[in-house]
């Protein structure tokens, strides 16, 4: 079975809904999912936030958290998933930004990504984040990046309901082991 039949089912048996909150990949996660038949049920909503206007104005992204860590930081893409998570009807949100070419940005090399997932499980929200460097042009950082994103669900998702992971506890502000 295939990455994007393997994330469907997976949704769809731990009856998850996923909203995306996506700068470098402009909706290519939720798109990539949308291939398969019957994803409709697993998807809310994919949201494309390129600028740091939209960022805010749909997700809440603080301009200070731009400002002080970047556009492609682990701090702006947990900010998108939470926004994400919180602005919407899904379970869990994946967030991206990054620079997928043709050129790097602030030093930033082409083809970093910085990801987050938000997940909601027993009344607490998890976030996980991490940053990950993909080669190739543009359109390949881009797809690659859709696909970790999607590989990860089951991984992080998971750990969480397992009770294995060292997640970040949203609601109680503290690290914690789910």
């Amino acid at each position: 079975m295939d990455l994007l039949e393997s994330t469907v089912r997976y949704l769809q048996e731990h009856e998850l809904t996923l909203a995306t909150a996506e700068s470098c990949t402009a909706g290519l996660i939720v798109s990539e999912l949308a291939r398969i038949p019957g994803s409709g049920q697993s998807i809310d909503c994919g949201l494309a936030v390129y600028s740091p206007q939209a960022k805010h104005r749909y997700l809440g992204v603080s301009f200070e958290t731009i400002d002080t860590y970047g556009l492609t930081s682990e701090a702006t893409s947990r900010e998108l998933a939470l926004g994400a998570l919180d602005n919407n009807d899904a379970d869990i949100a994946v967030a991206n930004t990054g620079i997928a070419g043709p050129k790097p940005h602030d030093d930033i090399p082409v083809g970093t990504v910085c990801f987050a997932w938000a997940l909601r499980h027993d009344g607490k929200t998890f976030l996980f984040v991490e940053t990950r460097h993909f080669p190739g042009e543009r359109n390949d950082v881009r797809l690659a990046a859709a696909h970790h994103a999607l590989k990860q669900i089951p991984t992080y998702h998971g750990a969480v309901i397992r009770k294995e992971a060292s997640a970040y506890d949203i609601d109680q502000d503290k690290e914690t082991t789910s």
